[in-house]
């Protein structure tokens, strides 16, 4: 191993001491990484790999692709959307029966989440549930080239679980190389005129390449049962929060998230309908073209197995082109024990798409 891959793993092993995690309480201000040299990603990837290596290897997914006679000079822009569970709750409170303790160890997990987002390359990574921003995530994408965005839920969960890294909330990474941050804006959402506990990143971006603006951004509502209202209201309130950022659809806008919430439910039929004119991308995957995947979560608990589709990316139908989405996981792939798994980090899927602008002129903005 040569001397970069051991800095690597110096990089990749650090972990922040608990006196390094109580100065990040109110988790919005950055660490400085400008110091910090670039890391090549085929490096950091052979380095992951090793970690790895006692594990089975990673599952292969292929892209389909979905252009329809639209050719653009331009390259596309790759955008992933991922719950990639909080340490914090795959530990402590989230009751995977089947799933050994062994294959949610943070040192092995991480390199697991790693490889997933170094296999797919992202232009743009809209992440949720991330509990471990300052002491990975923005040191080492941060070398990469990306620029980092962390904002936390309020009260979350993870503070209840002794021995926690701080809480999880949404994260949102764009290659500097590619964009130019127009505006960012960090959104707690309401519901019934009350703040919530859940939370929203959207930013506007330049693409260097073409000169076109558009906004990225990335939330999760509440979970669970009986909560479906409460999620239609934060729907709401990100709806309008979205129509102001992008002067009434004025800007493309893509949004990703974990919106906890099946095709069948009221949120959904908000942003299907809105008149921000917004398509979810893997509804495209299917035959017609217009139902959504059978899953993008599935796990087993004491209750039993729960199977469902919650992860979206949604984008301005009118503006942008879906060049192609990353095909999910077959059942067969994920296993009889399903997931978090040694395979698989998460108990969601990752979501990739690739984008270009429409080229109608009477479109550009």
């Amino acid at each position: 191993m040569g001397n970069s891959t051991s800095r690597l793993y110096s990089a990749l092993a650090k972990t922040l001491s608990s006196s390094a995690v109580s100065q990040h309480q109110d988790c919005l201000e950055q660490p400085d990484s400008a110091q910090l040299e670039p890391i090549d990603p085929k490096d950091l990837l052979e380095e992951c790999q090793l970690v790895l290596q006692k594990r089975p290897p990673r599952f292969q997914r292929n892209f389909v692709d979905l252009k329809k006679n639209t050719a653009s000079n331009h390259r596309p822009i790759r955008v992933m959307q991922w719950n990639i569970l909080a340490q914090a709750l795959g530990e402590g409170k989230d009751n995977f029966i089947q799933c050994p303790m062994e294959a949610l160890k943070w040192e092995e997990r991480k390199c697991l989440i790693l490889e997933e987002i170094l296999a797919y390359k992202p232009d743009i990574l809209c992440l949720q549930e991330v509990d471990h921003y300052f002491d990975t995530f923005e040191p080492l994408l941060s070398r990469l080239g990306y620029q980092c965005t962390f904002f936390p839920k309020p009260w979350s969960p993870c503070l209840d679980v002794e021995q926690n890294n701080g809480p999880d909330g949404c994260a949102l990474f764009f290659l500097k190389e590619r964009f130019e941050l127009i505006n960012s804006a960090n959104i707690r959402l309401t519901a019934m005129k009350l703040k919530t506990n859940q939370v929203a990143i959207a930013q506007t971006l330049k693409c260097s390449e073409t000169g076109r603006l558009f906004c990225i951004a990335v939330t999760h509502l509440k979970a669970r049962t009986g909560w479906e209202r409460f999620r239609s209201a934060q729907g709401c309130d990100l709806l309008q929060n979205l129509k102001s950022i992008t002067q009434g659809a004025k800007i493309p806008l893509i949004i990703c998230g974990d919106f906890n919430a099946e095709p069948t439910e009221e949120v959904y039929r908000e942003f299907s309908n809105s008149s921000l004119n917004l398509n979810s991308a893997y509804k495209l995957l299917s035959p017609d073209g217009q139902s959504e995947p059978p899953y993008t979560t599935w796990k087993i608990r004491p209750s039993g197995e729960c199977r469902h589709t919650l992860d979206y990316i949604w984008y301005s139908q009118h503006a942008l082109n879906v060049n192609s989405a990353l095909g999910l996981l077959t059942e067969e792939q994920i296993g009889p024990n399903r997931l978090p798994s040694f395979n698989y980090p998460s108990d969601h899927l990752s979501l990739v798409c690739d984008f270009s602008f429409n080229q109608d002129p009477d479109r550009l903005l």
